[in-house]
Formats: structure tokens, sequence, C-alpha cells
């Protein structure tokens, strides 16, 4: 009882812009200090700004009509909150480590919904005038939900809701902070339930913020307090979809695993049994090209960089995904998600050295610092490029979602530090190891690659190879994008890892099916292909991206628009550099495979 209880603020936000702004970018009632919370490196990514405020509550002292503070607006201030009312930004606070919510109700369903932070103000219209006025939330009610421990008698905060209302407030005599009001007066029982008469945001007006504080208890227990805000999405979770994808994956398993095994089984008794025959000559199909299969690539340089990009993003997805599946990065801790993304990232560097170094090796490569320094540099240097583009947009409509320049210098201090090192450490291992053999020797002239179908044609089957990969991934896509555009929360992650593997198996099994008609029509040109075939799913994930942008978000600012777009062309490369790797990986696997189990002279 009587404890202090300090509500924190958070940033403005808006699902309008997409831009988030520090509370005490508003005219807002501030404290003696303003003090800013200590942050991690994902929250600052995010523009989470997280300060004091005012409101103070004593633990289960109701308080009512709490004056925090009066403030006269000028012209700026007006038109800075009309802007923010304008754009439907919320305030969002923070109490305990609990976001603040508005539990409204919805027709359609019986429960009640929960709106993350309360909007900042509302239009509207006098009855019977035309004009639009802009009206801002001034009282708030609060509702503080404990669950009471039976022995000690003390208790947990479990849930933070609060009732905004707009009240116009009325006073006599001369304004001083102990004053009593005409409009909210607990001596006279009056108390605000509506906005019946609400503020106005105009010129030269006085706008008194007042608040009241209930105490309720509450049978939620306090380990469990995040699961009215985790169910918070609006449909249940489509499983039937889920399973659909599923079964498609199974279907397609199922028949590659036929074909592969009958045809290819087939095969190589076909052709091992020609030995003994005098029909040795009239080779057919894959066996043919087996002195040209494992020649190096054209830009064979290029092909390890990217591959070694690869094993890293794969590496950071598949620890972040063990990690948040086994409960670590759970929402309530605020930035965990991204600071975990980077830290694994930065370390997965020492697998990309050691891949890219072995793969150039085998393909007689000798500068491997050259090779080392691309692997370094490449992708995250792409990465940063358009981040920092999208940073100075930000920057420019001074968002507090831009990153401050310490952040920066912290960013590419991990980079540079960090990352390049150990990328060097890692290709120096793989350098240094045997380089991988070849199971057939290749020959001196390349040979000649006949005439291909039309449907052989490289860019045709590159597109074709994408499709699945996306159709396996493309409805967990949406709740992905609803949560990061939408601002809601995404903790499904242990079916995230479900769709992660179902991914993995399409993309190995689509470059897999296709690689083997290519080399089967006698065309060994498969490194690259095999690569970009499961790697071209990143386009239709871009494609889809912005379906999205067009259906589901009302964003209106040329600024917000250029930011999704941007912000989403860097998560297609990255899927691009990752689902290519594990297409590259399967059908080196498979090549391999096949032309070690034939015998050759």
């Amino acid at each position: 009882m009587g404890d202090l209880l300090n509500v924190k603020v958070n940033k403005l936000t808006s699902i309008k812009t997409q831009l988030p702004y520090s509370y005490y970018s508003l005219p807002y009632c501030k404290p003696d200090k303003v003090v800013d919370s200590a942050e991690n490196l994902g929250e600052v990514l995010r523009g989470d700004r997280i300060e004091n405020s005012p409101y103070v509550f004593k633990m289960r002292e109701p308080q009512m009509c709490n004056v925090v503070c009066r403030i006269t607006l000028n012209a700026k201030k007006a038109k800075e909150f009309k802007e923010k009312i304008d754009d439907d930004y919320r305030v969002n606070m923070i109490l305990d480590n609990l976001p603040l919510v508005v539990p409204y109700k919805r027709s359609d369903i019986d429960s009640l919904v929960y709106q993350h932070g309360f909007h900042v103000g509302i239009k509207g219209q006098y009855t019977g005038s035309k004009e639009e006025k802009y009206f801002i939330h001034n009282h708030l009610t609060f509702t503080v939900k404990y669950h009471k421990d039976e022995q000690t008698g003390a208790a947990r905060i479990v849930g933070f809701e609060v009732k905004p209302f707009s009240v116009k407030h009325e006073y006599e005599g001369k304004w001083d902070d102990q004053i009593r009001l005409a409009t909210c007066d607990p001596h006279a029982k009056r108390t605000v339930t509506s906005s019946d008469s609400p503020q106005e945001v105009e010129d030269k007006k006085d706008i008194i913020f007042t608040y009241d504080v209930e105490f309720e208890e509450s049978e939620v227990k306090w380990a469990s307090r995040w699961d009215t805000y985790l169910l918070m999405a609006d449909d249940q979770i489509h499983w039937f979809s889920i399973v659909n994808s599923l079964m498609i994956v199974l279907f397609l398993s199922g028949m590659v695993a036929m074909i592969m095994l009958r045809t290819l089984y087939r095969d190589i008794s076909k052709y091992n049994q020609l030995e003994t025959q005098e029909e040795a000559q009239e080779e057919t199909g894959w066996k043919l090209v087996h002195g040209d299969v494992f020649r190096p690539p054209t830009n064979s340089d290029l092909l390890c960089v990217y591959v070694g990009s690869g094993v890293q993003f794969f590496g950071m997805v598949l620890v972040m995904m063990i990690f948040a599946a086994l409960g670590f990065l759970s929402p309530s801790n605020r930035g965990g998600l991204m600071t975990t993304m980077l830290l694994l990232w930065v370390f997965m560097g020492l697998f990309a050295g050691y891949s890219s170094a072995r793969l150039y090796k085998m393909f007689k490569g000798t500068e491997w610092k050259k090779i080392t320094l691309q692997t370094a540099f490449t992708f995250p240097g792409i990465v940063f490029a358009i981040f920092f583009v999208l940073n100075a947009i930000v920057w420019g409509e001074k968002s507090s979602g831009a990153v401050p320049f310490g952040t920066m210098f912290a960013l590419v201090f991990l980079w540079f530090g960090i990352s390049v090192p150990l990328v060097f450490v890692g290709s120096y291992v793989g350098y240094k190891k045997p380089a991988i053999e070849d199971p057939v020797k290749t020959k001196k002239i390349p040979r000649q690659i006949p005439e291909q179908a039309w449907y052989m044609n490289p860019v045709f089957s590159i597109l074709i190879g994408g499709i699945l990969p996306f159709g396996a991934v493309f409805i967990e896509l949406f709740f992905i994008l609803t949560s990061i555009w939408l601002h809601q929360f995404y903790y499904i992650f242990g079916f995230l890892f479900l769709v992660f593997i179902i991914l993995i198996v399409t993309c190995a099994e689509i470059t897999i099916v296709l690689c083997y008609f290519q080399l089967c029509s006698e065309d060994y040109l498969w490194w690259w292909r095999s690569y970009l075939t499961s790697g071209s799913s990143a386009l239709y994930l871009f494609l889809y991206a912005a379906f999205y942008f067009f259906t589901k978000l009302n964003i209106t600012k040329p600024v917000s628009g250029i930011l999704y777009f941007g912000y989403m062309l860097i998560a297609s490369y990255a899927f691009f550099v990752l689902s290519g790797t594990i297409g590259f990986y399967a059908c080196f696997w498979f090549t391999r495979l096949i032309y070690s189990s034939v015998k050759i002279d």
C-alpha cells in the first residue's frame, strides 16, 4: 500500500505515418526533470524513447481529478497537436514494464479488444455545425489492475488500462495548482464520465490536464499478465492455412523423393550395367555432361561471396528462432529481438568466412584475402547503405525513429570491430583445409550445350522455382508484416520455426528437381542457376510487400512510403541471400551424390 508507482512515457506512434516521435515533442506537461530510461540497442533502433512523466500514483490509493498542469496554446503548439491528431498518433505509456492499453468492445465479438496507447485527440463537429474541430484527450482515467498475494498482503501489477476523455475544465477565481475544478470535483462527487463538453485545440486556449486512478483487484497472476496483450490479434491464427501449406510441402516432398529415387536409381543402375555391355558409347542424359559439371562458373568469386553471406544469415536466423521458440525473446523484453539479431549476425561472420573460403579453394582460387574482404563488406555494405539513406530521411522528419549518431557508431563498430575480423579468422581456417575434391574429373575443353526447350530457358525456370518457397511462407509473412507495420506483438515463434523448416525443405527440393531436369537436358551451368532458382522467391516477397502496402496500409505520406519500401527491400535482399544459399547447397550436395555413384572410365 502506498508505494510510489512511476508511469513512464514512450514514443508517440502512428500506423498512418510509421514515424515515431518522442512524447515531449508535443507540449505535454513535463516533470521537473526529464530523465531517459536506460535502453538497449534494439530499443534505440526501434525508435523507443522512454522517459519519466508527471503521472505518479500511490499503490492502491485511488485518486480523483488530479491536476497535472495547465498549458496555454500558441499558434505553433496548436498546429503541432492538430498535425498529430490528423495523423492518428497514439500516446504510449508504461507502468512496471507493461504497456498502456485502451479496452474497447467490438461489435462482432463478445470479448474486449485492446488497443495500444490512446489517441492524442479526435476530430469532430459540434451538433449542427459543418466545421471540423480538433479535440484533445486531456483527462485520463487510469485503471491499474493488481494481483494480491494472500500471505503478505502485498500486490503485483498485472494490468494498466486507460479511458481517455476530452473535457473543457472550468474553475472559479484565479488559477493555482491547488484550485478546485468545477467540472471535476471529488468532494461534490462530480466525475468525468464522458466527453460531452470537449476541449478544443485552438490558438490562445487553455488546456488543463487531469487524471483519475482506480485500482482493481484481478485474478490474473503476475506470470501470465502478458497474455491479454498477446491475444490482441483480431482474428484467430489461421491454423487451417498453415496445415494447408504443410500438406502442399509434404505432397511435394513425396513427389520429389519418388521421382528422385526411382528415376535416379533406374539411371544409375542402367549406366552401371552399360559398362558391361558394348553400348557404352551411347550415353544419354545427365551422365553425358560429367566432364563439365564441376567446371567453375563465370563470376565464381561473387558466388563464393554470396554463399558466405547466406551461411551467415542462415546461422543468425536459425539460432534466433531457437532462442525465440524457447521463449527468451518475449515481447516484454523490449528491443530484445533486434539486439539478439545484430549480435548473432556479427558472430556468424566466422561461418561466412569459412564457407566462402572453402568454396573459393575448390574453384582453384588463390587470392583468399580478396574474397574475404568481399564477403565481409558486400552484403552488409549494401544493407547499411540503404539503411543510412532511410535513416537520413527519418532524421529529416525530426522523428525519434532516427538512429542517433552514437548508435550508428556502435553499429559500425560491431561490423568493423567484430564481424570483419571474425570473417578473416573463418576464412583463414577454411583456406587452410584441403580443397573439396570433385567426384569426376573436369575435361579441358568445355562441351557445347544443345538447344534447350522453351521451358528450360534459365529465366523461366528461375522464376518458376521461386513460387513454391514463397507459397510456403506467405501466410506467416502476412502476420509478420502486420506485427511490424500495424504495431502488434508477434509472438508465435514456435510456429515461425515450423514455417522456417518448411521453407528450407521447399527451397532444397525445388532446386534439386529443376537442377536434375537441367542436367538431363545436357545443360551443365548449374552453379548460379541453383542459387537464383530458390533465391527468386525474394522477388515474389517484394511484390507481395507492395500488394500489402496498397491493400492493408493507409499510408499517405511519401516519406512513410519510401521508408516502407526501403525496409522491405532490405528484407527481400536478405531473403534472397538466405533462400539462394539453401538452394545452392542442396544442389551442390545432389550433383556430388549422383556423379560419385556412376562408374566413369
